[in-house]
């Protein structure tokens, strides 16, 4: 009964938590239940804290990557480059299957990130007509800075839990996403 960046079921917006009036998942369930007796809503006070922290986690990377000068694209493309190894090369192919998105939007990205001098395109050495990109020295540095401004600031923003709950919260949504791709596939 949740809904994603800026709403629940309840028609509220994503800003109120615990102890924000009827806007808490809590308050929602029981408001669906008052209105709706029957209505299924054990899924509610775990899927409305999940949309917001997904929009509050996704707001907050887009004020860092605007303040590191990248877009979320070209960090993911850059990433999964740094990620690889030296040398920093991938096939398109490959980054089509590891980044989870199109060919055709990792071919606008090869080519935004090529024209801003982050990597280069050369034909494989194996052949078989594929296309290698590589990190340039200039992409490398950028995924180094971005990747540090990032990850540093995520790490700030759960230090509210132990390691200990972290690392609970961490298994038990790995637990959850498995299981959800695995009935319901992957993301698109």
């Amino acid at each position: 009964m949740a809904e994603p960046a800026g709403g629940d079921a309840a028609g509220g917006d994503a800003a109120g938590g615990p102890g924000h009036g009827d806007r808490s998942a809590a308050a929602i369930a029981a408001a669906w239940q008052r209105e709706r007796p029957g209505t299924p809503t054990g899924s509610i006070e775990i899927v409305t804290p999940i949309w917001r922290l997904a929009k509050l986690f996704a707001d907050d990377r887009n004020r860092v990557l605007r303040a590191a000068g990248i877009d979320a694209a070209t960090l993911d493309l850059l990433a999964v480059l740094r990620r690889s190894g030296p040398p920093y090369a991938l096939t398109t192919r490959e980054l089509t299957r590891r980044t989870l998105v199109t060919a055709g939007a990792i071919s606008q990205r090869v080519a935004r990130a090529e024209r801003a001098g982050l990597v280069r395109r050369s034909p494989d050495p194996a052949g078989a007509r594929a296309v290698l990109v590589s990190l340039t020295p200039e992409g490398h540095a950028l995924v180094e800075r971005s990747v540090d401004a990032v990850l540093g600031r995520e790490a700030e923003l759960v230090t509210g839990l132990s390691p200990a709950e972290r690392d609970h919260l961490a298994a038990l949504l790995d637990r959850l996403l498995t299981d959800l791709h695995g009935r319901i596939g992957p993301a698109d």
